[in-house]
């Protein structure tokens, strides 16, 4: 909506759109045409996972997240825009979250868009709604084609973390063939936390997960980036993904 927006006012960016429309607001400082009062217009390098919150802190403040930590503890709040707008509704409005914007989208799906779901509609209900078909061997992501995670029961409902609906087919959702490593360190290369996926898979499956854990498995944003790159079509971020619950769970045994 925003991008169509920025076409229609023969505006150069986003950016450029958001900077026009809060022009004359507020006391813009004099020696900053971006900013207005509190408020600051910020353009980032179109470049994936730039829209990752430790990624984002450091491309506009220059602050890096310590291994293990969080962004409030450099003083950093990271918020996207459905988070803040909740917010001001249960605030202002006394309106609690009971609806979110879902993206519908993906091969086969007749009326992709944004839709306005209530958390708890099952994920089938939406799919019906935007005229979704659904073949044999198609698979269907609760996020986008990168992050997000393929679900085997379209009954599980809307949450409040809900972003994506992604629906590809076959040809689409099948994996390439697996073989073994070659060391290429494409995979390492492409990791935006600097991490070894390569190394990481081979300690999960031989079960080190503190030796996982010392080399910052827990680190990882699982952007997928390193199983894209991979040229022998390793599952690196699936098997992170579990080196990572395995840890997770022997905490929770302590």
């Amino acid at each position: 909506m925003l991008t169509r927006r920025v076409r229609e006012l023969g505006l150069e960016a986003p950016a450029e759109y958001l900077r026009e429309h809060l022009r004359g607001r507020g006391d813009r400082a004099a020696d900053n045409p971006d900013h207005n009062g509190w408020l600051t217009v910020m353009a980032c390098q179109v470049k994936y996972p730039q829209g990752a919150e430790k990624q984002l802190i450091a491309a506009l403040l220059g602050r890096e997240v310590p291994s293990g930590k969080l962004p409030l503890d450099i003083g950093v709040i990271v918020n996207n825009v459905a988070t803040a707008h909740s917010a001001y509704k249960i605030v202002h409005k006394k309106k609690p979250m009971f609806e979110r914007i879902v993206t519908v989208t993906g091969e086969g799906v007749a009326k992709p868009g944004n839709y306005k779901i209530r958390i708890g509609t099952p994920i089938s209900e939406v799919l019906t709604a935007a005229g979704a078909s659904l073949v044999d061997g198609c698979k269907v992501i609760l996020g986008g084609p990168m992050m997000g995670k393929a679900v085997t029961n379209l009954q599980v409902p809307v949450t409040k973390g809900t972003s994506g609906i992604l629906v590809l087919q076959p040809e689409s959702a099948s994996r390439p063939l697996v073989s073994p490593c070659i060391r290429c360190s494409k995979c390492v290369m492409a990791c935006p936390m600097g991490l070894e996926p390569y190394l990481l898979e081979q300690m999960v499956e031989v079960g080190q997960y503190e030796e996982a854990e010392a080399r910052r498995i827990r680190d990882c944003v699982e952007c997928g980036s390193c199983s894209w790159t991979c040229p022998a079509g390793r599952p690196l971020v699936d098997s992170i993904r579990l080196g990572k619950a395995q840890l997770a769970r022997k905490q929770r045994k302590k």
